[in-house]
């Protein structure tokens, strides 16, 4: 999986347990794709600033990851409806199928 990925994935298990900070540095980092300049820049902090409260709060969410598994946990459960739903692909009883699929959409949404 590449870092970003990982990163974004954490971010919003773990977004919540994070200060109201080092969320929004995270997300403009992470999901907004801003340089370390143009994060810095408004906060009033510099560009080494910035990569240092990157860096410790990706430790910090990698912690969290370490010790709770939620992201990981999550992943096998898409996976999982993924799998389910690729079978159900095989019924060939409409209804029963329709349901299935219903189901593991609305199992999703739950994610």
């Amino acid at each position: 999986m590449a870092k970003e990925l990982k990163f974004v994935m954490l971010l919003d298990c773990y977004g919540d347990l994070l200060t109201e900070h080092q969320r929004s540095v995270m997300e403009l980092y992470y999901c907004e794709d801003l340089s370390l300049a143009e994060i810095g820049q408004p906060l009033g902090i510099t560009r080494q600033a910035v990569r240092s409260l990157i860096k410790r709060t990706e430790d910090i969410l990698l912690n969290y990851e370490e010790n709770l598994g939620f992201a990981e946990r999550l992943g096998k459960m898409r996976e999982c409806f993924d799998n389910i739903s690729a079978a159900a692909a095989d019924i060939s009883e409409t209804a029963t199928k329709d349901e299935i699929l219903r189901q593991i959409e609305l199992g999703k949404k739950l994610l």
